[in-house]
């Protein structure tokens, strides 16, 4: 695994709305140490900006999350921007509701996406939540989606915290799933009043030492904070998280 600790800036997606938000923000995250970058919830802001931006600031572009629609009907646009952000791994952030009683459908487009993308040399990768784990005629959602799509081109971004959430072991589950993971999101998971909510990496309840095994036992490319909502300053979660997992080994 890629020790360089990543950030994915759908957690900062409010101050990446311009050009001129994604540079301030770069020049945090680089300050903060970060060396990757996930693209994801930024404006609408061309590839070739975004690309420039994170070269200014030492910050490579690993990974992306791209809406389903983009992925059904304009593949063709991904490809080129990935190219030009030299990104190898292209993600769907969610599947779309609708899909959750369709799955043969979804399974469909997406495989298509998919093995054009692995065509052009760009690894697709889809990002779970909770009601992957919801059941349809017994059998979970995620495991559908594992057992029908090809696992060269079809592959995971997993999410520690939806995982939990889920009624999944994220350690024991990433191990199941193997070399399907491309990527892991380290998000941590507290308690607030009974309430389940977001946390900085390894300041909630999730066994980190056992997803950090896990991840290095699969073969998990990278490793990228997120944390969707936070309960302070986002760029202040960030520093937090990328402190605390430099003390396990990561850079």
């Amino acid at each position: 695994m890629d020790k360089r600790i990543g950030a994915q800036l759908f957690t900062l997606r409010k101050f990446c709305e311009t050009a001129e938000d994604l540079d301030a923000s770069f020049a945090k995250l680089q300050k903060i140490g970060y060396k990757t970058i996930q693209v994801s919830g930024i404006g609408p802001i061309p590839a070739k900006v975004v690309k420039e931006t994170a070269d200014k600031y030492g910050l490579q572009i690993v990974c992306t999350h791209r809406g389903f629609d983009d992925f059904k009907n304009n593949i063709d646009q991904i490809i080129e921007d990935h190219k030009i952000m030299n990104c190898s791994i292209s993600g769907l952030g969610c599947m779309p509701p609708d899909y959750k009683n369709n799955l043969g459908e979804f399974v469909s487009i997406m495989s298509t996406a998919a093995k054009k993308l692995k065509e052009a040399g760009i690894q697709f990768a889809y990002h779970n939540h909770a009601f992957e784990f919801e059941k349809r005629d017994g059998k979970y959602i995620m495991d559908y989606l594992i057992e029908n799509t090809n696992p060269d081109e079809f592959k995971f971004i997993v999410d520690t915290y939806w995982l939990a959430i889920g009624g999944q072991n994220p350690a024991e589950y990433i191990k199941k799933l193997g070399d399907r993971v491309a990527a892991v999101h380290f998000k941590d998971l507290a308690m607030d009043h009974n309430t389940a909510i977001m946390a900085e990496v390894m300041e909630g309840n999730l066994a980190w030492d056992e997803i950090f095994a896990a991840c290095e036992e699969c073969g998990a490319e990278y490793a990228l904070v997120e944390q969707d909502v936070c309960q302070r300053d986002p760029f202040e979660s960030m520093e937090i998280s990328y402190n605390n997992l430099t003390k396990k080994g990561f850079c």
